[in-house]
């Protein structure tokens, strides 16, 4: 079940965390993996590396997803290569924590350009070769915080919620073209940016989690594998929380 052998896969922001841990995901299942980054490269061939030792293939390539010419140069290049693009992780983002009074505007442009225009210019441009081929597998990964809300997060959740209306309307478009499109929405995931979390903050998060512990980037990623093999092709426009019952 979940193979992927002969498919290409785009991993934005494939470098770290939740990312690397789809990019290696995607890899064991046999697909060849493109991990995208922006600016560590190091953390990018750490990546590479990991899904070489998982026995995968794929390749580092960095670009700025809030940039449209850098996206279609990088997504043109990926299909000349290879042959095709046939899964799109829309992983990348960024995330600005400020209560909304002290949210400045270009913070907003910012998280904004990374986190819904980034993904607009990523399925944009990988929508057509995988219009020519009649298969394609869109996955977006958002945010537990979309669908609940977070003090503190205005800018992040509305971005990450505009990623699950990008979604539906992609999904409704290209449906009868083979390409599905689908949303993960983790919930707080063990990463670097959870791992200095305080105590408190830590314990906090455990209570409102009815599973009791935070979760592991592999458990998003297999979630991410589910929506990118065949199984399921029949699953399109859907939100899958993967969050512990942090929100159901």
């Amino acid at each position: 079940m979940f193979q992927l052998k002969g498919r290409v896969a785009l991993v934005t922001g494939g470098s770290r965390g939740i990312g690397r841990a789809i990019s290696v995901a995607l890899a064991r299942a046999g697909a060849f993996v493109v991990v995208n980054y922006r600016g560590n490269e190091a953390a990018a061939h750490e990546t590479l590396e990991e899904i070489r030792k998982a026995g995968g293939d794929g390749a580092i390539l960095g670009f700025d997803v809030a940039d449209p010419a850098a996206v279609d140069e990088a997504i043109q290049g990926i299909v000349e290569r290879h042959g095709s693009l046939d899964i799109l992780v829309n992983n990348a983002g960024l995330a600005i924590d400020q209560l909304l009074m002290r949210v400045k505007p270009e913070e907003i442009d910012k998280t904004f350009a990374t986190n819904v225009a980034g993904a607009i210019y990523c399925a944009k441009a990988a929508i057509r070769p995988m219009m020519r081929k009649k298969h394609g597998r869109i996955i977006q990964i958002s945010s537990v915080v979309a669908e609940s809300g977070n003090p503190g997060q205005v800018v992040y959740s509305a971005s990450k919620a505009a990623l699950i209306g990008m979604t539906k309307t992609l999904a409704r478009e290209y449906a009868s073209r083979g390409i599905t499109v689908n949303t993960v929405t983790p919930g707080f995931i063990e990463t670097d940016m959870t791992a200095n979390l305080p105590e408190a903050a830590r314990q906090g998060i455990l209570a409102q989690t009815p599973v009791g512990r935070i979760g592991r980037p592999e458990e998003v990623a297999a979630a991410v594998l589910f929506l990118a093999s065949d199984e399921a092709s029949y699953v399109t426009g859907q939100t899958l929380g993967v969050n512990g019952g942090m929100y159901v």
